[in-house]
C-alpha cells in the first residue's frame, strides 16, 4: 500500500488500531527468530476526546513520560502516539506500519463499552514491568503450549492481546502469552470477534529531524 506520512497516519488512527515495528538490532532479530515473526514490537492506539492520540504498549525504555502516571517508567506505558513513533524510528531504528481496526460500531470504530474496557485495562496494567529475557522465553514457550503465565510482568503483544480480550475482540480462549508481535501482522490468522477485522499494513514515513542524518 502507499505510505502515509506520520501526521496523516496519526490523523487516521482510532482506538483499537495497531502499530507494528521492525528493527535491525540484535535484540530485534532475536525476538523475530524466537517468535518466527516478521515484526518485533506492537502497540495499540488509544484515541480519547480530550487527549492527543496515544500508544498503549510495553517496552524496556523510559524515553517518554507516561500519560497515565506522568512519570518516566519502564514496562507498560501510555505515550503520545506521534512522539512514541518518532522515538521508535529515530532512537531505536525501527520501521513502523499502521493496521486499522474495522470495529463493530456503526461508524466502523469501537463502541463506548469497548472504550470503557480500554480505560479499565490501562488502570490495571499501566506500570507493570517488562519481563526479563529468561522470563520472556519461558512465556513464549508456555504460550506455545497454551499455558498461561503470572501477570506480574507484561510483554508488548501480551498487552495488546489482554486489551483486545477486555474489549471483546478476542475470545480469551488462549492465554495472553500465546500471542507475539507477529500475531498482529496480516500473515497470521488472528480471528477477531464481533465481526471486527484488521486492515492491511500501511507503511508510515517519519521524516528525519533537521540537522540529523537519515
Amino acid at each position: 500500500m502507499p505510505a502515509l506520512s506520520l501526521d496523516e497516519a496519526v490523523e487516521l488512527t482510532r482506538t483499537g488500531d495497531v502499530w507494528v515495528f521492525r528493527g535491525g538490532s540484535v535484540a530485534d532479530r532475536a525476538i523475530r527468530a524466537v517468535t518466527n515473526a516478521p515484526v518485533n514490537h506492537v502497540g495499540m492506539a488509544v484515541v480519547l476526546e480530550d487527549l492527543p492520540p496515544l500508544l498503549w504498549h510495553a517496552e524496556l525504555g523510559r524515553s517518554l513520560p507516561d500519560v497515565w502516571t506522568g512519570r518516566h517508567q519502564r514496562g507498560v506505558q501510555l505515550h503520545d502516539l506521534a512522539d512514541a513513533v518518532r522515538t521508535w524510528v529515530h532512537r531505536y531504528g525501527q520501521r513502523p506500519w499502521l493496521r486499522q481496526l474495522v470495529g463493530p460500531a456503526d461508524d466502523g470504530g469501537v463502541t463506548p463499552a469497548m472504550e470503557d474496557a480500554v480505560l479499565r485495562t490501562i488502570a490495571r496494567f499501566d506500570g507493570r514491568p517488562f519481563p526479563t529475557t529468561p522470563g520472556l522465553v519461558r512465556g513464549w514457550v508456555n504460550g506455545r503450549l497454551r499455558r498461561g503465565t503470572p501477570a506480574e510482568t507484561v510483554y508488548c503483544a501480551e498487552l495488546v492481546a489482554a486489551t483486545y480480550t477486555a474489549m471483546g475482540l478476542l475470545d480469551g480462549g488462549l492465554p495472553r502469552n500465546a500471542y507475539d508481535p507477529g500475531s498482529f501482522w496480516s500473515g497470521d490468522d488472528l480471528r477477531l470477534e464481533q465481526g471486527a477485522r484488521l486492515g492491511p499494513e500501511i507503511p508510515v514515513e517519519v521524516p528525519v529531524p533537521p540537522g540529523r542524518r537519515a
